[in-house]
């Protein structure tokens, strides 16, 4: 059974991953380093020295090599072989030791050399399938293989080349070596390892089940449980069953970081990484966490993305999650094609790897105005939200809200989008989504406060926040929020814009004095005549609010109109002063200076 990542992949989070117990026995923990990692060993108990009569020498006791492998110290097992071969001592398969603790040690190359050298003193074909079992956690998949190939048939051989057609994608050679699979636990324990990686997790916990009802003392099956059910979202499960595991290893890494995991599921960052301070604790080297791939790769994630460019690169063909939370940082820097190019290859396998390339695709072809890429998004969301599993999920919900916003569709959006509304109310991309739908479907009031909700100052920073808002004032009857928000704005060409629809709205809505002083600002900028019938048609608005006493003609308005009106050279200023407005002030007794 070799180590295998896992992990659950969030809709808008980065995810924390976890890894898979190996066991050597029921009463030993030994954990397969992955490629990539310089794992130090923990601290070993010191054994208390033995009382020498006053006057005597100690005598130095010889280390064992069984009591090294026994504490699962490979670094001490391989410092005392190398000893012994230097001294060209007379152990039996010495170098097949040496290449076997190479192994669990992580220093896979290492092992490959030692067996080569092994292979020309010893007549055992077996090794060619050690070796595989080398590259295989080298991630030569092709090597190991081909090289399994040599080695006579042996159920290790089964298994192993059992995963590397999974690796390779082989389904042919895969239902083949499926079928040679015994009942041994250790054939079954592939089989659940193969379930898991095809993201099958109650078919493993069914198998993992099975077994441990069989060995109640092989207790690194609880840990196998708790990652299904961890990959499941049953976190609070999962930690519940975990226990059994860390109540006899508190400091195994592999249980730990699955227990700071499920904490991050459950509540934040901070709670996940004060988990993982046992581990800091029992470590003899100075910062295991620089140490270890696993649990470099998890601090990213928990410290929300710091370092992220500098960690997740060379773990991307070691950790499956680290290519997902790569993604995801690129989108958060808005980093599109960045985002693409990593997931475009990618065939996913679980709704939430259906969902981040289906953000990807909609962000790409946002930005790139590419139908095609929007419309792949439309039918990602479409599959998840659609699905059985998926539909009455919140995620699947989500989706479903996606694919219509994507067709447009907002009244479809917001059933969707009320339906999981008390889950969100203080999640600023949701409140964004949902103002932005309720202003599309013409529902002002519902947008506006959804938009007043958002409190990222990025996002109240974007044009296309700005627009909406303004829409929604103007829509609702505040038509002067919406000239303080233009107010407020540098002058660029998004304010011009802002200005453009802020006059054309409020022109619309009869707003009609807010609409003269913003196609005043344009035509000032811009001498385009539409501009100047836009104003000539905001002022006779306001003079007609006027005359008919209603609100919006009241005399400082007014009075400010025929101001703005002055600064014009059109010559219809003359005639729409002096002969409608100044005749109609001093018949009515108004006072306006013209």
């Amino acid at each position: 059974g070799f180590e295998r990542p896992s992990g659950n992949p969030n809709d808008r989070r980065e995810l924390p991953i976890g890894r898979k117990a190996r066991r050597e026995s029921a009463s030993k923990e030994g954990a397969m380093i992955r490629p990539g990692t310089s794992l130090t060993k923990q601290k070993q108990k010191q054994r208390a020295a033995a009382k020498v009569a006053p006057g005597k020498k100690a005598e130095a006791a010889r280390p064992d090599l069984q009591e090294f492998l026994n504490r699962c110290d490979y670094v001490g097992a391989i410092t005392l072989l190398e000893f012994e071969r230097k001294a060209k001592e007379d152990r039996e398969h010495l170098l097949m030791w040496l290449a076997y603790c190479y192994f669990h040690n992580g220093d896979y190359k290492k092992a490959i050399d030692t067996y080569d050298e092994a292979m020309k003193k010893e007549q055992d074909k077996n090794i060619h399938v050690y070796k595989a079992c080398c590259y295989f956690a080298l991630t030569q998949y092709k090597e190991a293989d081909e090289e399994a190939q040599n080695a006579p048939d042996s159920s290790l051989k089964t298994r192993l080349l059992f995963h590397t057609a999974h690796q390779r994608n082989d389904e042919s050679a895969m239902m083949t070596h499926h079928q040679a699979l015994t009942d041994s636990r250790e054939d079954q324990l592939a089989l659940a390892a193969i379930q898991y990686l095809r993201s099958h997790f109650q078919e493993a916990t069914d198998i993992y089940k099975r077994l441990l009802v069989d060995d109640r003392e092989h207790l690194a099956l609880n840990v196998y449980i708790a990652f299904c059910y961890y990959k499941l979202d049953y976190y609070d499960v999962s930690l519940e069953i975990l226990q059994n595991y860390l109540t006899q290893f508190p400091h195994s890494i592999t249980a730990v970081n699955l227990k700071a995991c499920s904490h991050y599921q459950l509540y934040n960052g901070k709670a996940a990484e004060a988990e993982l301070k046992v581990l800091q604790q029992a470590s003899s080297s100075g910062n295991i966490f620089q140490e270890h791939d696993l649990l470099q790769h998890n601090l990213v994630v928990f410290r929300n993305g710091e370092n992220a460019i500098q960690v997740l690169p060379p773990l991307l063909d070691i950790i499956p999650e680290a290519r997902l939370n790569l993604v995801i940082y690129h989108l958060r820097t808005d980093e599109a094609e960045e985002a693409y190019n990593l997931i475009k290859d990618l065939e996913p396998a679980v709704p939430r790897e259906y969902i981040l390339k289906g953000v990807v695709f909609a962000a790409l072809g946002q930005r790139n105005g590419s139908r095609e890429h929007l419309k792949m998004a439309q039918q990602l969301f479409q599959l998840v939200g659609a699905s059985a599993s998926e539909c009455d999920t919140i995620p699947g919900r989500q989706c479903m809200a996606s694919c219509f916003f994507l067709l447009r569709q907002f009244e479809d959006v917001l059933v969707y989008l009320k339906s999981i509304k008390p889950y969100f109310s203080n999640d600023d991309d949701f409140n964004w989504d949902y103002g932005i739908a309720c202003a599309s479907a013409a529902d002002y009031k519902e947008a506006k406060e959804a938009l007043l909700q958002v409190q990222n100052d990025k996002y109240r920073a974007e044009f296309c926040y700005l627009s909406w808002l303004c829409r929604c004032y103007i829509m609702s009857g505040e038509p002067a929020m919406a000239w303080e928000t233009y107010v407020r704005m540098d002058t660029t060409n998004e304010s011009f814009n802002l200005l453009h629809l802020i006059a054309n709205d409020c022109y619309k809505m009869g707003h009609f004095y807010y609409a003269c002083k913003a196609f005043d600002v344009l035509e000032r900028l811009d001498q385009d005549p539409e501009f100047w019938e836009g104003k000539r048609g905001a002022a006779i608005g306001v003079f007609q609010r006027a005359v008919a006493g209603k609100p919006g003609g009241e005399q400082d308005k007014l009075q400010e109109v025929v101001t703005i009106l002055r600064s014009s050279n059109n010559p219809q200023v003359e005639y729409m002063v002096n002969r409608v407005i100044k005749k109609w002030a001093k018949e009515n007794r108004v006072k306006l200076e013209v």
